[in-house]
């Protein structure tokens, strides 16, 4: 297998999603990777562990000079979720099996076990479901190593069944506040049970249409039964009514369900492509909640690529974008008493956080968070300069439950520019990113010469860069 090693610095807060292994934190943070892969008659393995240093220093986050009830609304995020703000006290170092995997290979299907990244859904920087964003977890796998040919067109999929691990760590670095407001995990494991499914029409070969639907449970409520084994199964509204008019709802079994709707469409005359994935997270009580209230607990992103040839050999622009959406609607207003709202995308107030050891399996941008980003590049193969343009709103689910009724606090918006440079020299390939992040509003903070009558916030200048080295022992085309 190739050998990688990423080198990452975050001057003076975390920044940065979408990088497996690595965790968010502020200094210096290393990520080394390499193994082997062999392949016999059917059987298949590959061995590819993962070693990741932090220095994880300390930084300014959510203190403890908020009022009590900037505290009680922020713990009602973080004790639905696992997020830490830091990863342990000192030097954070893992290592792990990282992208390995061992499988048997029938036709187009494999079977096998796995501690590899997941990806599912067509999006670019992130995904609702599951991205490279955590560390990969141990997971069975039935899949499809290339599209399954039939009289109605391809077809490919997943289904797996894996264990998840909670991070264990207080969400803030103030413990006081921790021991006041945090409810500690129980140590328990949770059971993840999930499919996905892509289809791509006979009739229209650029057209990829798919769903994706995912359970977990915390081992200790799981049963023995089948479809305690595979809930994905269920129906999709909570209520059963049996036929003496009786009902009965499964918010008891204490399981948090995620699904959500994709589609791709590829033009390659036009070297483009567009893309969205719509998720709902809470499923619906019944099809007469489902039909009225559709905002429910939602999120989305959809985005695009285009590649421009130039009159240089081999030489193109590539424009690409992308939205993601994981706000709760204004139908909060309307479902919850009063302006507060209920929980985000990937939160649960029974199983805490769609998560791996402290970090989102799908979108790794926040809790309750928006992101933009465009991105244009000048590109020859494996070559590329380019500047990317980012605006993250940070955790507007929090802000608007205890800011969004007044003028002086603001919302935390992150701009961004970063540079771009990958280059490849023979077997050796480098990918760089330098990013300056300005943080307006930075922990929604009020500058120290802030008054009521001429409000400001407190804003926060940052860097993030990252240089990644790629060595392939056989040199790709």
């Amino acid at each position: 297998m190739p050998f990688f090693q990423t080198i990452q610095y975050n001057s003076n807060r975390p920044y940065g999603w979408a990088d497996g292994a690595m965790i968010p934190s502020k200094g210096f943070q290393s990520y080394t990777s390499t193994g082997f892969f062999a392949k016999l008659s059917i059987l298949k393995i590959q061995i590819q562990p993962e070693f990741v240093i932090a220095q994880n220093l300390r930084f300014d986050g959510f203190g403890n000079n908020r009022t009590t009830r900037e505290i009680q609304n922020r713990f009602h995020f973080y004790n639905n979720d696992d997020a830490p703000e830091r990863f342990g006290d000192g030097i954070y170092n893992n290592i792990w099996w990282g992208q390995s995997k061992i499988s048997l290979e029938f036709g187009a299907f494999e079977t096998g076990i796995s501690t590899q990244n997941i990806w599912w859904g067509p999006g670019q920087w992130n995904a609702l479901t599951f991205s490279n964003n955590a560390q990969g977890f141990p997971h069975l796998t039935l899949n499809t190593i290339k599209p399954a040919k039939t009289f109605l067109g391809n077809f490919e999929g997943q289904l797996i069944l894996g264990r998840l691990e909670d991070s264990g760590f207080a969400p803030t670095q103030f413990d006081d506040i921790n021991n006041q407001h945090f409810k500690k995990f129980t140590g328990d494991w949770r059971y993840l049970n999930a499919i996905t499914i892509s289809y791509n029409p006979k009739w229209l070969k650029g057209l990829f249409l798919g769903f994706t639907r995912t359970y977990q449970q915390y081992n200790v409520k799981r049963g023995n039964t089948l479809r305690d084994y595979f809930p994905i199964f269920d129906p999709f509204q909570k209520e059963k009514v049996f036929e003496n008019g009786n009902s009965v709802d499964f918010d008891s079994d204490a399981r948090d369900q995620q699904a959500s709707v994709f589609a791709r469409f590829v033009a390659p005359k036009a070297k483009a492509e567009v893309y969205f994935e719509f998720g709902k997270r809470d499923h619906n009580f019944n099809w007469r909640e489902a039909i009225i209230n559709p905002e429910h607990a939602r999120a989305y992103l959809f985005g695009f690529k285009k590649l421009i040839d130039l009159p240089l050999e081999n030489k193109m622009i590539q424009v690409r974008g992308e939205i993601t959406h994981q706000q709760e609607s204004v139908n909060r207003y309307i479902r919850y008493a009063g302006l507060l709202g209920g929980t985000s995308w990937h939160t649960h107030y029974q199983v805490r956080g769609f998560a791996n050891y402290g970090q989102p399996l799908g979108v790794g941008i926040g809790t309750g968070s928006n992101v933009q980003t465009l991105e244009v590049s000048l590109i020859e193969k494996f070559n590329k300069m380019g500047i990317l343009l980012e605006r993250l709103e940070n955790h507007q689910d929090f802000y608007y439950r205890v800011f969004g009724q007044q003028k002086e606090h603001r919302p935390w918006i992150d701009l961004s520019v970063g540079f771009l440079f990958d280059k490849q020299w023979n077997n050796l390939l480098l990918s760089s990113k330098l990013q300056l992040i300005n943080g307006m509003n930075y922990q929604w903070q009020l500058a120290p010469n802030s008054t009521p009558e001429y409000p400001k916030g407190e804003n926060l200048f940052s860097v993030h860069s990252q240089v990644s080295l790629i060595y392939l022992f056989q040199k790709q085309q």
